[in-house]
Protein backbone atom coordinates (compact mmCIF):
# COMPACT_ATOMS: atom_id res chain seq x y z
CA UNK A 1 0.00 0.00 0.00
CA UNK A 2 1.25 3.51 -0.29
CA UNK A 3 1.83 5.69 3.06
CA UNK A 4 3.44 9.41 3.49
CA UNK A 5 6.44 8.33 5.01
CA UNK A 6 8.70 10.53 7.67
CA UNK A 7 12.73 10.47 6.41
CA UNK A 8 14.31 13.03 8.71
CA UNK A 9 13.65 16.87 9.31
CA UNK A 10 12.78 18.05 6.07
CA UNK A 11 12.66 14.72 4.24
CA UNK A 12 9.10 12.96 3.49
CA UNK A 13 7.81 10.83 0.68
CA UNK A 14 4.68 8.73 -0.86
CA UNK A 15 5.98 5.58 -0.37
CA UNK A 16 5.02 1.70 -0.80
CA UNK A 17 4.61 0.39 2.26
CA UNK A 18 3.79 -3.12 4.12
CA UNK A 19 -0.08 -3.99 4.77
CA UNK A 20 -0.91 -3.28 8.26
CA UNK A 21 -1.57 -6.49 10.04
CA UNK A 22 -3.32 -7.07 13.76
CA UNK A 23 -0.49 -7.51 16.05
CA UNK A 24 -2.46 -8.10 19.32
CA UNK A 25 -5.87 -8.96 20.12
CA UNK A 26 -7.01 -5.40 20.61
CA UNK A 27 -6.32 -3.62 17.41
CA UNK A 28 -8.32 -2.83 14.33
CA UNK A 29 -7.00 -2.60 10.88
CA UNK A 30 -8.98 0.27 9.08
CA UNK A 31 -8.89 1.28 5.15
CA UNK A 32 -8.59 5.11 5.53
CA UNK A 33 -11.07 6.43 3.51
CA UNK A 34 -10.14 10.61 4.50
CA UNK A 35 -7.53 12.34 6.01
CA UNK A 36 -6.13 15.31 6.90
CA UNK A 37 -2.82 17.11 7.62
CA UNK A 38 -2.05 18.70 11.13
CA UNK A 39 0.30 21.70 12.22
CA UNK A 40 2.19 19.41 14.29
CA UNK A 41 2.92 17.09 11.05
CA UNK A 42 4.77 19.95 9.59
CA UNK A 43 6.28 20.47 13.41
CA UNK A 44 7.80 16.71 13.32
CA UNK A 45 8.98 17.64 9.54
CA UNK A 46 10.74 20.74 11.11
CA UNK A 47 12.25 18.55 13.82
CA UNK A 48 10.56 20.00 16.48
CA UNK A 49 9.69 16.78 17.61
CA UNK A 50 12.63 14.54 17.44
CA UNK A 51 11.14 10.95 19.29
CA UNK A 52 9.69 10.41 16.02
CA UNK A 53 11.35 7.88 14.48
CA UNK A 54 13.08 7.70 10.37
CA UNK A 55 10.43 5.39 8.76
CA UNK A 56 7.20 6.42 10.57
CA UNK A 57 4.28 6.71 8.40
CA UNK A 58 2.47 10.57 9.62
CA UNK A 59 -1.08 11.23 10.59
CA UNK A 60 -3.24 10.78 13.46
CA UNK A 61 -6.44 12.58 12.11
CA UNK A 62 -8.54 10.09 9.51
CA UNK A 63 -11.39 8.15 9.01
CA UNK A 64 -12.20 4.90 7.83
CA UNK A 65 -13.96 1.77 7.37
CA UNK A 66 -13.16 -1.37 9.57
CA UNK A 67 -11.52 -4.24 7.68
CA UNK A 68 -10.26 -6.27 10.82
CA UNK A 69 -10.39 -6.45 14.02
CA UNK A 70 -8.91 -8.48 16.51
CA UNK A 71 -10.60 -11.09 19.25
CA UNK A 72 -10.07 -8.62 21.97
CA UNK A 73 -11.92 -6.35 19.81
CA UNK A 74 -15.82 -5.45 21.00
CA UNK A 75 -16.88 -2.11 19.74
CA UNK A 76 -16.17 -1.99 16.04
CA UNK A 77 -16.75 -5.10 13.29
CA UNK A 78 -15.77 -4.89 9.64
CA UNK A 79 -17.62 -3.22 7.85
CA UNK A 80 -17.99 -0.18 10.19
CA UNK A 81 -17.40 3.60 9.37
CA UNK A 82 -15.16 4.98 11.85
CA UNK A 83 -13.65 7.81 13.10
CA UNK A 84 -10.20 7.33 14.46
CA UNK A 85 -9.36 9.23 17.02
CA UNK A 86 -5.74 11.17 17.75
CA UNK A 87 -5.46 9.81 21.04
CA UNK A 88 -5.22 6.03 21.66
CA UNK A 89 -6.59 4.39 24.85
CA UNK A 90 -5.61 1.62 26.89
CA UNK A 91 -8.62 1.91 29.10
CA UNK A 92 -6.63 -0.06 32.41
CA UNK A 93 -3.90 2.69 33.75
CA UNK A 94 -4.35 5.38 36.45
CA UNK A 95 -4.68 8.30 33.71
CA UNK A 96 -6.74 6.67 31.63
CA UNK A 97 -9.17 5.93 34.43
CA UNK A 98 -9.01 9.31 35.07
CA UNK A 99 -10.22 9.86 31.70
CA UNK A 100 -6.91 11.56 30.67
CA UNK A 101 -6.22 9.05 27.88
CA UNK A 102 -3.27 11.59 26.24
CA UNK A 103 -1.36 10.68 29.17
CA UNK A 104 -1.88 6.68 28.44
CA UNK A 105 0.87 4.89 30.53
CA UNK A 106 -0.67 1.58 28.84
CA UNK A 107 0.90 2.00 25.46
CA UNK A 108 -1.87 4.44 24.22
CA UNK A 109 -1.53 8.32 24.22
CA UNK A 110 -0.96 9.91 21.01
CA UNK A 111 1.04 7.02 19.11
CA UNK A 112 -0.48 7.71 15.77
CA UNK A 113 1.93 9.18 13.50
CA UNK A 114 4.60 9.67 16.46
CA UNK A 115 5.63 6.45 18.17
CA UNK A 116 4.23 3.68 15.42
CA UNK A 117 2.53 4.22 11.98
CA UNK A 118 -0.43 6.82 11.68
CA UNK A 119 -2.99 7.39 9.09
CA UNK A 120 -2.17 8.97 6.24
CA UNK A 121 -2.17 5.84 3.95
CA UNK A 122 -4.51 3.22 2.46
CA UNK A 123 -4.95 1.49 5.82
CA UNK A 124 -3.91 1.42 9.15
CA UNK A 125 -3.76 -0.54 12.32
CA UNK A 126 -5.16 1.15 15.24
CA UNK A 127 -4.10 -0.44 18.89
CA UNK A 128 -6.99 -0.40 21.53
CA UNK A 129 -9.46 -0.29 18.79
CA UNK A 130 -12.42 0.14 21.91
CA UNK A 131 -10.89 2.93 23.23
CA UNK A 132 -9.74 4.47 20.36
CA UNK A 133 -12.41 4.66 17.29
CA UNK A 134 -15.68 6.20 17.23
CA UNK A 135 -18.31 4.44 14.86
CA UNK A 136 -19.75 7.71 12.94
CA UNK A 137 -23.39 8.42 12.04
CA UNK A 138 -24.68 8.25 9.06
CA UNK A 139 -25.68 11.70 8.57
CA UNK A 140 -21.89 12.70 9.26
CA UNK A 141 -19.94 12.90 6.06
CA UNK A 142 -15.92 12.22 6.22
CA UNK A 143 -14.79 15.88 6.03
CA UNK A 144 -16.74 16.74 8.69
CA UNK A 145 -15.44 13.84 10.78
CA UNK A 146 -12.18 14.99 10.25
CA UNK A 147 -12.33 17.76 12.14
CA UNK A 148 -13.02 15.94 15.10
CA UNK A 149 -10.34 13.33 14.93
CA UNK A 150 -8.36 16.14 16.72
CA UNK A 151 -8.55 20.13 15.60
CA UNK A 152 -12.33 20.26 17.71
CA UNK A 153 -11.71 18.02 20.60
CA UNK A 154 -7.76 19.90 21.17
CA UNK A 155 -9.63 23.55 20.91
CA UNK A 156 -12.26 22.17 22.95
CA UNK A 157 -10.39 20.33 25.96
CA UNK A 158 -7.09 22.13 25.69
CA UNK A 159 -8.61 25.69 25.09
CA UNK A 160 -12.41 26.54 26.31
CA UNK A 161 -12.01 24.28 29.17
CA UNK A 162 -8.69 24.44 30.28
CA UNK A 163 -9.37 28.33 29.72
CA UNK A 164 -12.01 28.14 31.94
CA UNK A 165 -14.38 30.37 29.18
CA UNK A 166 -17.27 31.83 30.83
CA UNK A 167 -20.16 33.35 29.30
CA UNK A 168 -19.52 37.45 29.26
CA UNK A 169 -15.94 37.00 29.42
CA UNK A 170 -13.32 38.46 26.68
CA UNK A 171 -11.26 36.02 25.31
CA UNK A 172 -8.48 36.47 22.71
CA UNK A 173 -7.30 33.58 20.54
CA UNK A 174 -3.39 34.08 18.74
CA UNK A 175 -3.34 32.12 15.73
CA UNK A 176 -6.11 31.58 13.25
CA UNK A 177 -4.95 28.44 11.90
CA UNK A 178 -7.10 25.43 12.21
CA UNK A 179 -6.84 25.00 16.07
CA UNK A 180 -7.48 28.88 16.40
CA UNK A 181 -10.50 28.88 14.23
CA UNK A 182 -11.72 25.51 15.92
CA UNK A 183 -11.10 27.24 19.27
CA UNK A 184 -14.07 30.59 18.33
CA UNK A 185 -16.38 27.57 17.80
CA UNK A 186 -14.93 25.95 20.66
CA UNK A 187 -14.95 29.29 22.81
CA UNK A 188 -18.29 30.08 21.36
CA UNK A 189 -20.03 26.86 23.36
CA UNK A 190 -20.02 29.50 26.26
CA UNK A 191 -21.13 32.41 25.11
CA UNK A 192 -18.40 34.83 25.35
CA UNK A 193 -18.82 38.64 25.29
CA UNK A 194 -16.23 39.13 22.53
CA UNK A 195 -13.83 36.91 20.86
CA UNK A 196 -10.72 38.52 19.82
CA UNK A 197 -8.83 36.97 17.22
CA UNK A 198 -4.57 37.44 16.05
CA UNK A 199 -2.74 36.02 12.78
CA UNK A 200 -0.49 37.60 10.51
CA UNK A 201 -2.30 35.89 7.44
CA UNK A 202 -4.82 37.95 6.24
CA UNK A 203 -7.01 35.22 4.53
CA UNK A 204 -7.02 33.65 8.09
CA UNK A 205 -8.50 36.54 9.70
CA UNK A 206 -11.01 36.72 7.14
CA UNK A 207 -11.81 32.91 7.92
CA UNK A 208 -11.53 33.60 11.64
CA UNK A 209 -14.45 36.81 11.21
CA UNK A 210 -16.65 34.38 8.89
CA UNK A 211 -16.51 31.96 12.20
CA UNK A 212 -17.48 34.70 14.71
CA UNK A 213 -14.75 36.86 16.15
CA UNK A 214 -15.77 40.02 16.84
CA UNK A 215 -12.51 41.58 16.31
CA UNK A 216 -9.51 40.04 14.04
CA UNK A 217 -6.43 41.98 14.56
CA UNK A 218 -2.86 41.16 12.90
CA UNK A 219 0.05 41.08 15.40
CA UNK A 220 1.16 44.34 13.36
CA UNK A 221 -1.89 46.11 15.17
CA UNK A 222 -1.74 47.86 18.67
CA UNK A 223 -3.05 44.21 20.06
CA UNK A 224 -2.60 45.35 23.46
CA UNK A 225 -4.34 48.75 23.32
CA UNK A 226 -7.66 47.38 21.23
CA UNK A 227 -8.26 44.25 24.12
CA UNK A 228 -7.09 47.42 26.79
CA UNK A 229 -10.14 49.07 24.75
CA UNK A 230 -12.88 46.45 24.91
CA UNK A 231 -11.93 45.27 28.78
CA UNK A 232 -11.98 48.74 30.56
CA UNK A 233 -8.29 48.85 30.41
CA UNK A 234 -8.26 45.16 32.40
CA UNK A 235 -7.13 42.53 30.09
CA UNK A 236 -8.78 39.64 28.61
CA UNK A 237 -10.42 36.97 30.74
CA UNK A 238 -8.97 34.08 28.87
CA UNK A 239 -6.18 33.96 25.90
CA UNK A 240 -5.72 31.17 24.35
CA UNK A 241 -2.23 29.98 22.50
CA UNK A 242 -3.02 28.14 19.30
CA UNK A 243 0.73 28.42 17.02
CA UNK A 244 3.75 27.24 19.37
CA UNK A 245 6.36 29.45 19.28
CA UNK A 246 7.82 32.07 21.82
CA UNK A 247 6.18 35.28 20.71
CA UNK A 248 2.80 33.97 20.73
CA UNK A 249 3.27 32.59 23.77
CA UNK A 250 4.28 35.90 25.37
CA UNK A 251 1.79 38.07 23.35
CA UNK A 252 -0.96 35.76 25.12
CA UNK A 253 0.44 36.67 28.62
CA UNK A 254 0.54 39.86 28.18
CA UNK A 255 -2.51 40.39 27.04
CA UNK A 256 -4.04 38.81 30.12
CA UNK A 257 -5.80 40.70 33.19
CA UNK A 258 -4.97 39.90 36.67
CA UNK A 259 -6.80 36.41 37.69
CA UNK A 260 -7.30 35.58 33.94
CA UNK A 261 -6.52 32.20 32.50
CA UNK A 262 -4.12 31.43 29.09
CA UNK A 263 -4.49 28.46 27.73
CA UNK A 264 -1.76 27.30 25.88
CA UNK A 265 -2.76 25.06 22.84
CA UNK A 266 0.22 25.12 20.14
CA UNK A 267 2.76 22.62 19.96
CA UNK A 268 6.46 24.35 21.11
CA UNK A 269 9.87 23.38 19.80
CA UNK A 270 11.63 26.36 21.22
CA UNK A 271 11.81 27.42 24.70
CA UNK A 272 10.51 30.54 25.74
CA UNK A 273 10.75 33.28 28.79
CA UNK A 274 8.29 33.03 31.70
CA UNK A 275 8.35 36.33 33.24
CA UNK A 276 7.46 34.93 36.92
CA UNK A 277 9.09 38.58 38.06
CA UNK A 278 5.95 40.25 36.54
CA UNK A 279 3.70 37.23 36.89
CA UNK A 280 3.37 36.29 40.45
CA UNK A 281 1.06 38.86 42.01
CA UNK A 282 -1.39 39.40 38.72
CA UNK A 283 -2.97 35.62 40.06
CA UNK A 284 -2.42 34.46 36.38
CA UNK A 285 -3.48 30.93 35.91
CA UNK A 286 -0.99 29.13 32.74
CA UNK A 287 -2.55 25.36 31.63
CA UNK A 288 -0.71 23.29 29.20
CA UNK A 289 -1.85 20.11 27.61
CA UNK A 290 -2.65 17.37 25.11
CA UNK A 291 -6.04 16.57 24.25
CA UNK A 292 -7.66 13.55 25.85
CA UNK A 293 -9.99 13.21 23.27
CA UNK A 294 -13.12 12.40 26.47
CA UNK A 295 -14.89 15.18 24.81
CA UNK A 296 -15.20 13.37 21.41
CA UNK A 297 -18.71 11.38 21.50
CA UNK A 298 -20.15 14.41 22.95
CA UNK A 299 -19.43 16.71 20.05
CA UNK A 300 -19.94 14.27 17.49
CA UNK A 301 -23.42 13.96 18.88
CA UNK A 302 -23.37 18.11 18.62
CA UNK A 303 -21.87 17.61 14.47
CA UNK A 304 -24.60 14.95 13.89
CA UNK A 305 -27.62 17.55 15.02
CA UNK A 306 -26.21 20.87 13.35
CA UNK A 307 -25.18 22.18 16.60
CA UNK A 308 -21.66 22.83 15.19
CA UNK A 309 -20.75 23.64 11.81
CA UNK A 310 -17.18 22.51 10.75
CA UNK A 311 -17.87 23.40 7.42
CA UNK A 312 -15.76 25.93 6.62
CA UNK A 313 -12.65 25.07 7.56
CA UNK A 314 -11.81 22.52 4.81
CA UNK A 315 -10.44 24.43 2.02
CA UNK A 316 -8.40 22.36 0.02
CA UNK A 317 -9.57 18.89 -1.24
CA UNK A 318 -7.27 15.80 -2.98
CA UNK A 319 -6.97 12.39 -3.85
CA UNK A 320 -4.47 9.46 -2.34
CA UNK A 321 -2.50 10.75 -5.49
CA UNK A 322 -1.45 14.01 -4.25
CA UNK A 323 -0.84 13.94 -0.95
CA UNK A 324 2.84 15.46 -1.89
CA UNK A 325 0.60 18.71 -3.23
CA UNK A 326 -1.24 18.49 -0.27
CA UNK A 327 1.56 18.63 2.14
CA UNK A 328 2.61 21.81 -0.33
CA UNK A 329 -0.49 23.57 -0.19
CA UNK A 330 -1.21 22.97 3.45
CA UNK A 331 2.43 24.18 4.45
CA UNK A 332 1.85 27.62 2.58
CA UNK A 333 -1.09 29.15 4.16
CA UNK A 334 -0.28 32.37 2.96
CA UNK A 335 -0.07 31.16 -0.84
CA UNK A 336 -2.83 28.95 -1.00
CA UNK A 337 -4.94 30.25 1.82
CA UNK A 338 -5.09 26.93 3.00
CA UNK A 339 -6.90 25.99 6.63
CA UNK A 340 -7.83 21.89 6.35
CA UNK A 341 -6.67 19.75 3.99
CA UNK A 342 -8.86 16.98 2.86
CA UNK A 343 -7.07 14.04 1.24
CA UNK A 344 -9.68 11.78 0.62
CA UNK A 345 -10.20 8.26 -1.48
CA UNK A 346 -11.51 8.51 -4.71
Amino acid sequence: MKALVFHGPGKRSWDEVPDPRVADPEDAVVQVDAFTICGTDLHILRGDVPEVPVGTVLGHEAVGTVLEVGPGVRTVRPGDRVLMSCISSCGRCRFCREGRYGQCQGGGGWVLGHTIDGVQAEAVRIPFADGSVHRLPAEVPDEAALMLADILPTSYEVGALNGAVRPGDTVVIIGAGPIGLAAILSAGLYSPLTTVVVDPVPGRRDAAAALGADLVLSPDDDVAAAVRERTGGLGADVTIEAVGVPDSFDLAVSLVRPGGRVANVGVHGKPTTLHLEELWIKDVTITTGLVDTTSTPMLLRMLAAGRIDVSRLVTHRFGFDQVPEAYEVFDDPKGSGALKVAVLRR
